[in-house]
């Protein structure tokens, strides 16, 4: 299996239900490195897995859209639990939806799949794999 990862990265605003979270809680900011890995078993007809200026301008888009926004106030996070995990989820589904309207040219259409890892500490950080 062949992959390429890109790397961006992304600054939020948001609170967490659930004792088990402590104090974040409350209202904090997170700033996430963001990988995004795309994966196929052949390379294309040119060699490649991925057109890497294309699916770094792709991840580009999807981060803006979360970018420098109170996530709790976003209605496509109206009661969601917006965890690292399920954050990796939606930048991976996102992703994805661009990757299947050719967002990342013709040959993207046979990736077999993608990971999106969002780092939060360069100790923790949370992944999600789907296919495409």
């Amino acid at each position: 299996m062949f992959s390429v990862t890109i790397r961006d990265h992304m600054m939020i605003a948001h609170s967490l239900r659930g004792e088990v979270f402590g104090p974040a809680q409350r209202l904090h900011g997170a700033t996430y490195v963001v990988d995004a890995t795309f994966r196929r078993a052949t390379l294309d007809s040119d060699g490649i897995v991925v057109d890497i200026g294309r699916a770094a301008e792709v991840l580009g888009a999807v981060v803006a859209e979360l970018s420098y926004r109170n996530l709790d106030d976003e209605m496509a996070f109206a009661g969601m639990n917006t965890t690292t995990e399920a954050l990796a989820r939606v930048v991976a589904d996102r992703l994805a939806d661009r990757a299947r309207a050719g967002a990342l040219g013709e040959g993207a259409r046979e990736h077999d799949g993608l990971v999106v890892t969002l780092h939060e500490s360069h100790i923790a950080w949370a992944s999600y794999e789907r296919p495409l």
